[in-house]
């Protein structure tokens, strides 16, 4: 049963939110704001118009396919030994070892930032789902909306302070009359002390609760784990709920990870904003995210799972429709915000929702098809945005509202979801 080998104290749960806040410096700076701008513009330039940027979705592509298919293996495996720390912590310092490393990249190493971008993406995503099997071990269901929403609350807030560590430093080089082959390499150190030193809590108070499977002599863990997966999906009939959901979450995640990699683009086509609006653009929506994921975490456990992330999809249609139709600027930061709650919402539902139909026993595994499909989805949704501006001509707009379709059709889905019967299933017991 779940929670009953002891019951975690407060510090435990902040030391495992402060895990999100740790590690989403990464993505604010390296992924959204700093790192992937200097890889286009100054490693990868100097080629053919579009290779830069071409090179640098091969890179993200690439680790995500391989996180795509790892994951779930990892998931069985860290549940068959009860290892989730362990993992989590190489992981964790792999992903910050390859991050300092960035410090050595410089115009030309293309090689060398795509091979470390690579390296540490992986380690990031795989850390990701990691802590996030940890939810069903350090709350209760009726907890479960707020404590997901503490650590997507806290990650937005470790994003723009990582971010704005990196912009003071940027702009101290640059008034010193530093290159961006200069001060973007050297504010990659930063990113990765902020990640190590933020994420130590998390080793020092957070408990593994899971109990190591009896050891077989059926191959190696490897092959168990891949056995133990096998019967994930004979059994998915006593967990339809959950992969219904599984479904769900990889179709309206298609269009939350469109709006991530693609809304500084489609501000600079279409809004004209310069690099300046955008970093402010990024950290305005990182604080109405957190505010989002605040307010929603609580909803959540009050009016349920569901109801929350059909609340949060249908806000998700109408600030795209909002969005799409816009003109001036002053609407754009209003969409912005709009569009902030909603991602900051959905996202801490979502993984919420996983916990709640997850048995803590195997919520490593399931938690590892959490991360199938939000990195299926990660390559999906933007490679349609891409397909759909290039048939039209680069029309975004057009394109940005095709997304629609993606929270359109998971608000659909959710509603075959059952959300009682899944956290039923998820303890073993049936209607």
């Amino acid at each position: 049963m779940q929670n009953k080998i002891s019951k975690p104290k407060r510090i435990e749960i902040f030391s495992w939110a402060m895990f999100d806040f740790a590690n989403s410096g990464y993505t604010t700076v390296v992924l959204t704001a700093v790192f992937n701008t200097y890889f286009v513009g100054v490693v990868a330039a100097g080629g053919e118009s579009g290779a830069a940027t071409f090179l640098w979705t091969i890179t993200t592509a690439i680790a995500n396919i391989v996180v795509l298919i790892s994951a779930p293996l990892i998931g069985a495996m860290v549940d068959q030994t009860a290892s989730k720390k362990r993992f989590l912590f190489v992981a964790t310092l792999s992903c910050v070892l390859a991050t300092a490393c960035l410090y050595f990249v410089g115009p030309g190493d293309v090689v060398l930032a795509m091979t470390l971008i690579i390296i540490a993406n992986i380690m990031f995503y795989t850390g990701e789902n990691l802590i996030s099997a940890f939810l069903p071990e350090i709350t209760t269901p009726e907890k479960m909306g707020r404590i997901s929403a503490m650590g997507w609350t806290l990650g937005y807030l470790g994003g723009m302070l990582t971010l704005v560590l990196c912009l003071a430093y940027i702009n101290s080089a640059t008034s010193r009359g530093e290159t961006a082959a200069q001060f973007v390499p050297a504010s990659m150190l930063i990113v990765a002390v902020v990640f190590a030193l933020a994420a130590a809590p998390t080793f020092i108070w957070l408990k593994e609760r899971a109990q190591a499977k009896p050891a077989t002599s059926e191959g190696n863990l490897v092959r168990q784990a891949y056995r133990r997966l096998k019967q994930t999906f004979e059994h998915a009939r006593s967990f339809q709920d959950l992969f219904r959901f599984l479904i769900t979450l990889t179709v309206f995640h298609s269009g939350i990870m469109t709006v991530i990699v693609l809304a500084a683009i489609y501000a600079q086509e279409e809004m004209g904003f310069t690099t300046e609006d955008t970093i402010k653009l990024i950290l305005i929506v990182n604080v109405s995210a957190a505010v989002g994921a605040a307010l929603f975490g609580f909803i959540q456990d009050k009016i349920g799972s569901k109801k929350t992330l059909m609340t949060t999809l249908i806000l998700w249609i109408i600030s795209m429709v909002y969005l799409f139709q816009l003109d001036d600027r002053f609407s754009f930061w209003i969409a912005a915000n709009l569009i902030g709650i909603a991602l900051g919402s959905s996202q801490s539902a979502g993984r919420a929702m996983i916990g709640l139909f997850s048995p803590v026993e195997r919520c490593g595994e399931f938690f590892g098809l959490w991360g199938l499909a939000t990195k299926l989805a990660a390559v999906c949704g933007p490679l349609c945005y891409g397909f759909i501006t290039y048939v039209t001509a680069g029309n975004h707009r057009i394109a940005l509202l095709s997304t629609t379709v993606f929270f359109f059709l998971g608000l659909i889905l959710l509603l075959t979801v059952n959300e009682s019967r899944g956290i039923k299933a998820a303890h073993g017991e049936t209607d």
